[in-house]
């Protein structure tokens, strides 16, 4: 399995962006799938994640401005994130998890700044 991020960058305050992973291999519509980030200095923490039946969860921090999704037929998930913080400057890292099975992407950079 394969995870790759994309969507990150530089955006001001208040501004959104989209990021998305695409995932390779046949057991994406059956796991659960999450965006992580870790900031510089700080240790990684769960943003976001979505079940195999559509059920959410969201960091307390991120509730009401982040969404997550999932396209099962494209094998990818998504984080839109809407009225951007610096605070949520960070490199986000996309999560496949079944099992005992658990893969990582290789993260996104996000910088919050004006």
């Amino acid at each position: 399995v394969q995870l790759v991020e994309s969507g990150g960058g530089l955006v001001q305050p208040g501004g959104s962006l989209r990021l998305s992973c695409a995932a390779s291999g046949s057991i994406f519509s059956i796991s659960v799938m999450a965006w992580y980030r870790q900031a510089p200095g700080k240790q990684r923490e769960l943003v976001a994640s979505i079940t195999s039946g559509g059920s959410t969860k969201y960091a307390d921090s991120v509730k009401g401005r982040f969404t997550i999704s999932r396209d099962n037929a494209k094998n990818t998930v998504y984080l839109q994130m809407n009225s951007l913080k610096p605070e949520d400057t960070a490199v986000y890292h996309c999560n496949e998890r079944f099992g005992a099975r658990d893969y990582w992407g290789q993260g996104t950079q996000v910088t919050v700044s004006s």
